[in-house]
């Protein structure tokens, strides 16, 4: 993501008209005619040469514009509420109530999610709470930033508690150690409804869901998704969206992780006058969800072609990706991307650095291809931009040979995973593992060769640097 843009954190991705109609009259008077969703549902536009405290000034809101990285959205699963799968106890209003007792800036991430929808990730935030089947009580995942490993809370957190708990782990997350220490502390200070864990979550598998155009919500309402392919929504269509919304009594407007946005209570006699809207604003609401399912870096125009090179590739060739996502990452190693498959562009080689190379690629899936879980499988390394539609497509083929055949996935409540270790042998210098269980396909070694029977010419493929910098580690698994 550009570094240089601005954000506005609106909670759990939820605005109302009123207050989004406000936001974008602001970002008109910077001169602003485009406005980015991220994948933490904020809003991310550039600021220039104009002061934030000069914007602010102007909103009847008192909106806050973050300029520092330090700072994160909370984000929720409100926007799935009433219109896809959900736990029997949850409503969009409980989601709301949480948001709303939010009384301060968080640093630490924060996910509010229902395991029963895909639409937005269940743990890939610092604090994830996943609503249990007892009613008003959630799951509590924690992996604090200097943690290696998650571990859940050893009691279920009542709603009402989420922010006093979120406030006090963010006062003292740094000193601890794991989830005894912080639950010892927790239950020593706070005075919380807590309430003993009698099941095990499971987080049922489900596929992608297609989430844009006119959809029916109940008897006589219906639920609009919007979806822009390159994430530029205009400030005067947005604005004029708003006093749509105003003027047919629709209450909220939901961003989602996947840089779109969900609109939920759209009446049967506002309809009619919401396609003839939209018509005239020439708005396409049928996409396919071939694009939809990607997560791309924000303003990454080269990431952007990629994705639209892959996509081509894919149409062209007649491949399904029915309940596949996809990400786009520029920082090998990094695990925050919420999809089956990521593509990792590498760094150029260090020795080759005032010279103009073409970029090589990683292609890994999560385990199951469920991007609920944190384990990922090296499917290709090192290779070449036109190798991937070819690596996708055959993802894509693995995939489906086992859709149906996943077993839910289960999170148990324990103080920490068995701990597994596997010999492998790491690059001192870029500190890239070699596994035998992979091979290097880039360099044309196949899987389950040992790194003794590696020829000496070897090189990481990442750094370049010679086989002789390998160390042989115990790597942990889980």
């Amino acid at each position: 993501m550009n570094d240089d843009l601005h954000r506005i954190l609106l909670k759990g991705g939820v605005t109302s008209p009123g207050e989004l109609k406000d936001i974008i009259s602001m970002l008109e008077a910077a001169g602003l005619t485009e406005v980015y969703f991220g994948s933490r549902q904020d809003l991310l536009f550039p600021l220039n040469n104009t002061k934030e405290e000069q914007l602010e000034s102007i909103s009847k809101f008192n909106t806050d514009i973050i300029g520092k990285r330090s700072y994160q959205n909370i984000v929720c699963s409100y926007v799935s509420a009433d219109i896809f799968d959900m736990t029997y106890w949850l409503k969009g209003s409980t989601y709301l109530y949480i948001l709303e007792g939010f009384d301060y800036l968080p640093e630490l991430k924060i996910n509010i999610t229902d395991p029963k929808q895909r639409l937005v990730p269940i743990f890939n935030g610092n604090l994830n709470y996943i609503a249990s089947e007892s009613e008003d009580y959630w799951y509590l995942n924690v992996k604090l930033p200097h943690w290696q490993h998650a571990a859940f809370y050893p009691v279920l957190i009542y709603s009402w508690d989420i922010n006093a708990i979120s406030k006090a782990i963010e006062a003292i997350h740094e000193d601890i150690q794991d989830i005894d220490e912080l639950f010892f502390i927790l239950n020593k200070n706070l005075d919380t409804n807590n309430k003993n864990i009698e099941k095990e979550l499971n987080v049922p598998y489900t596929t992608f869901p297609y989430y844009e155009g006119m959809n029916r919500m109940g008897l006589d309402q219906f639920w609009l998704g919007l979806y822009w392919r390159n994430n530029r929504y205009d400030i005067a269509f947005l604005k004029d969206f708003c006093g749509f919304c105003l003027d047919n009594s629709i209450g909220k407007i939901c961003i989602t992780p996947w840089k779109s946005f969900i609109v939920k209570g759209i009446k049967q006699n506002s309809r009619a006058e919401l396609e003839r809207f939209l018509g005239q604003w020439g708005i396409n609401v049928r996409h396919s969800q071939l694009e939809m399912n990607w997560h791309v870096p924000v303003d990454d125009l080269e990431a952007l072609e990629l994705k639209k090179f892959l996509v081509r590739s894919f149409d062209q060739n007649d491949i399904s990706t029915y309940g596949l996502t996809f990400g786009i990452s520029n920082d090998v190693g990094k695990r925050s991307h919420f999809a089956s498959i990521i593509i990792e562009k590498n760094n150029a080689p260090t020795i080759v650095k005032d010279f103009e190379v073409r970029p090589t690629y990683n292609v890994l899936h999560s385990e199951n291809f469920d991007p609920n879980t944190d384990k990922y499988l090296t499917h290709a390394q090192d290779v070449d931009k036109i190798e991937l539609p070819g690596l996708l497509m055959e993802l894509s083929k693995i995939y489906f040979g086992k859709l149906g055949q996943v077993k839910v996935q289960e999170k148990p409540i324990t103080k920490a995973d068995e701990k597994i270790l596997q010999s492998v042998h790491q690059c001192t210098a870029c500190l890239t593992v070699y596994d035998p269980s992979y091979g290097d396909l880039g360099a044309g070694i196949p899987a389950e060769t040992k790194f003794q029977d590696l020829p000496e010419s070897y090189v990481c493929p990442v750094c370049e640097s010679p086989k002789a910098t390998f160390e042989k580690i115990e790597l942990e698994l889980t």
